[in-house]
């Protein structure tokens, strides 16, 4: 018996073949564009999310020699696409990253009723929440707004066209803002000052939804019988925490990746007073906290390509990895780069400051500082900015933290796994796992199916690869620069909008 887990992510969807033990026999990905036309456009065009979705099923299922079990979704959060009555796409699919609605989530985040919606939904009021986008649309693009005839996101779109039927899993539908948390449905108040209908919107359900009867065309392309279960599932991020063995009171995990997150798992909805986490389901009894950062892996490419191009060349020639080298110049710089902070924040930021306005900065240069201090300080800065997110984390958990799980590009680096451990001054491990949406999607699959009963039995699948324990002369120093890095961040507010707005109207961005 095989099972298939689909990851819908921003750049390509996975599907990963798992057997019975959780060793993957197969995986398959296909990518397609994002199309940034202009700086705060980021979308996707629905139909080639749909048929990556498509292909990478089919790759994986034709190395089965065995029936598929079922298939079970992982997708990524926050994507708006606008149907008509024909049940044809409106819009591309708006993806998290789309910055258009900044203006009317930053009015909405200052307005009375700013914190009393976030702690409704779990979603933290910013730009990439459809909540945001919808409001966006209403006032931007009315004629759009009043054609439609439904307002959807990606996975909802794939399955549509599967099964005919609009559905939204529990979690990707408190990632929306428009999803009461405690009460498992959308909020009337939220649609009624959006003037949407709740039949406008799908049908909330458990993650552990099963549909069958899968459209026969499809089925057959994909290499399926139509009567195979597949799983509604879940989001990437809550199903990472799964796929990590990440999910018992205490574990934390953290991914850097392009972007970044830290996550913990509690038994019931909760929120942050300062509204710097969010609260996404993973059952419906089962509740992800955390924060994602913008700034994770494209800070490591940023200071590749800015400071170290020659080496990288170099390296290039000899056949050593470009990220091998970065790594070793930083290597010759001591924690905490001789008091030199970056702020990284080239991207903006959401956690912990959901300010799409802020930017980076290098503090505390001096004649003495080399372009070493210069990257181990951007890496020292990323960790910085999580950390920041895994203090307002700690005051939400239920018990102390006892374990810090960390996947992700990031976690290839033995120097970056050391400075993290260091800077939490918690101990680290990096699981096996490389495929821990997919592989939760699975798992999840199996507690839908009555396969098993609990979670428990991911440990058996999830091996570790590094461990790493806090060096105490390094976790003062970390102790000391700290509170600098944050105090900087919070007194720059109103200078980030400043050089933010000045930015956009000189168009040099």
């Amino acid at each position: 018996m095989m099972y298939i887990g689909v990851d819908i992510g921003t750049t390509s969807t996975k599907a990963v073949l798992f057997d019975q033990s959780g060793a993957v026999k197969a995986k398959h990905h296909v990518e397609y564009p994002l199309l940034t036309p202009a700086p705060d456009i980021a979308e996707q065009r629905p139909d080639d999310i749909l048929e990556a979705v498509i292909e990478t099923i089919k790759q994986v299922s034709l190395k089965s020699a065995d029936p598929i079990r079922f298939v079970s979704f992982s997708s990524a959060m926050h994507s708006l696409i606008v149907m008509d009555e024909e049940h044809r796409p409106l819009t591309n699919s708006i993806t998290w990253a789309d910055n258009r609605s900044q203006a009317y989530a930053k009015e909405l985040k200052l307005s009375d009723r700013g914190q009393e919606i976030y702690e409704k939904t779990g979603t933290p009021i910013h730009a990439m929440s459809p909540l945001c986008k919808l409001f966006w649309l209403k006032h931007e693009d009315p004629g759009i707004y009043q054609r439609a005839a439904r307002f959807i996101g990606i996975k909802e779109y794939v399955f549509q066209r599967f099964f005919g039927q609009y559905v939204i899993d529990y979690s990707i539908a408190s990632a929306t803002g428009l999803f009461n948390i405690h009460e498992m449905r959308f909020d009337e108040g939220i649609l009624k000052e959006l003037e949407i209908e709740e039949y406008q919107l799908s049908q909330a359900v458990d993650t552990t939804y099963i549909l069958k009867g899968l459209n026969e065309t499809f089925a057959e392309r994909m290499g399926l019988d139509s009567m195979t279960p597949v799983v509604i599932g879940a989001s990437d991020g809550v199903l990472s925490n799964l796929g990590v063995d990440a999910f018992r009171p205490g574990e934390v995990a953290v991914t850097i990746g392009t972007s970044g997150a830290i996550r913990t798992v509690v038994d019931a909805p909760r929120t942050d007073h300062e509204g710097r986490l969010f609260c996404y389901a993973l059952t419906k009894d089962k509740w992800v906290i955390g924060g994602p950062v913008n700034n994770g892996g494209v800070v490591l490419r940023w200071i590749r390509d800015e400071f170290a191009a020659s080496e990288i060349e170099t390296a290039r020639r000899l056949g050593i990895d470009s990220y091998d080298v970065l790594m070793r110049i930083a290597e010759q710089v001591p924690a905490g780069s001789n008091g030199l902070i970056f702020h990284p924040y080239l991207s903006g930021e959401r956690a912990p400051l959901w300010n799409s306005d802020v930017r980076g900065s290098y503090i505390g240069l001096t004649l003495a500082h080399q372009k070493e201090h210069m990257i181990r300080a951007a890496l020292e800065g990323v960790l910085y900015n999580l950390y920041t997110v895994f203090i307002a984390l700690t005051v939400l958990m239920d018990e102390s933290v006892t374990s810090i799980k960390a996947t992700g590009g990031f976690a290839r680096s033995n120097l970056w796994r050391q400075m993290m451990a260091d800077i939490f001054d918690e101990n680290l491990i990096v699981p096996e796992s490389y495929e821990s949406s997919c592989l939760g999607a699975v798992v999840l699959g199996q507690l839908a199916t009555g396969e098993k009963q609990d979670f428990s039995h991911v440990s058996g699948w999830v091996g570790h690869s590094f461990k790493h324990i806090p060096n105490s002369e390094h976790v003062l120093i970390y102790r000391e620069i700290l509170p600098i890095y944050i105090d900087i961040a919070q007194s720059l507010t109103e200078q980030y909008t400043r050089i933010a707005d000045f930015q956009r109207k000189h168009n040099s961005l």
